[in-house]
């Protein structure tokens, strides 16, 4: 698909410039306002991720765009022919795509151990955005299949996913309050503060990259509330910030866990379930413990 690589090309040269420009503009905004949004060690963390993630997807680019390929010639729906159509279809469905990965990643330990380096940071800035799941590259295909399948050229949704990733990494920020309208629509800062929260009420909510309304349709939504500030990070912070430890933490906890004395379908549990998820209730996962806030307020 050498078109899409020119376009991505392309969309690389364009956004490169645009995120340097946002973010030196955060970072003297911060410094001016002695806020603690930024760190040298984090921001070079993220950078890291953002490279390793790339590297992965690069490497395994072939293997999925060519399943991707096989499965659109078993289509069972031509393409659109309207363009204004097509795209706008394409935009929607793919942006649902990625809210049902999203919501996958966090409820099932298994792909929760990939997304969580993405949540692992105490800071939220633009370059959280960069903060990137390292391994998401080998399975997040998957969820791009029913697309092909009913029409959608594959190089198009790589370049949508491309297009909106751009949208993605600048709701990262502290910096930009309530829009008004545009939050019953769109993904805000505001909203996606609430995303990365470790507060119990903010866990697991506002999975959308582009479009709120996914979240507000199947009942993730919350609103960022005044009296519960946004506490950045995981609910258990990880025992050092190295960047092993960074991507590989919640995979030694479930090496543990593999280590008690358990059958086979217990193992299979603790994969598959929610984070927090025990067989014996000594954990709770986020829904847990949201209702036990709920009942305490009645």
């Amino acid at each position: 698909m050498p078109g899409t690589y020119e376009f991505e090309d392309l969309l690389l040269k364009l956004s490169t410039p645009f995120y340097v420009f946002l973010i030196c503009l955060e970072i003297f905004i911060t410094y001016r306002s002695h806020r603690a949004s930024y760190t040298v060690k984090d921001t070079l963390t993220n950078a890291a991720l953002m490279l390793l993630n790339g590297s992965v997807d690069l490497l395994f680019r072939a293997a999925y765009i060519g399943v991707l390929i096989w499965f659109y010639n078993f289509r069972i729906i031509e393409p659109v022919e309207n363009p204004y159509l097509y795209w706008g279809a394409l935009f929607l469905l793919e942006d649902l795509a990625f809210y049902t990965l999203h919501y996958v990643d966090h409820h099932s330990r298994l792909f929760w151990a990939v997304h969580v380096t993405h949540h692992s940071s105490e800071h939220f800035n633009l370059t959280t955005g960069f903060r990137s799941s390292v391994f998401q590259p080998l399975y997040r295909f998957v969820y791009f299949i029913p697309l092909v399948l009913i029409g959608f050229n594959p190089a198009d949704i790589v370049i949508m996913y491309s297009l909106t990733q751009i949208y993605g990494i600048i709701v990262h920020t502290e910096y930009v309050g309530k829009l008004g309208w545009l939050e019953y629509i769109f993904v805000t800062p505001s909203h996606h503060r609430v995303h990365h929260a470790s507060n119990i009420e903010y866990l697991d909510k506002n999975m959308g990259m582009c479009l709120i309304i996914w979240d507000r349709m199947f009942g993730t939504f919350q609103e960022e509330l005044p009296s519960v500030p946004a506490r950045y990070g995981l609910t258990k912070q990880t025992e050092t910030d190295g960047l092993t430890e960074t991507v590989f933490h919640e995979w030694k906890e479930i090496k543990k866990d593999f280590e008690q004395p358990i059958d086979i379908k217990t193992k299979l549990k603790y994969l598959i379930k929610a984070p927090g998820w025990s067989p014996d209730g000594s954990r709770q996962t986020s829904k847990e413990l949201q209702k036990e806030i709920l009942n305490k307020e009645i």
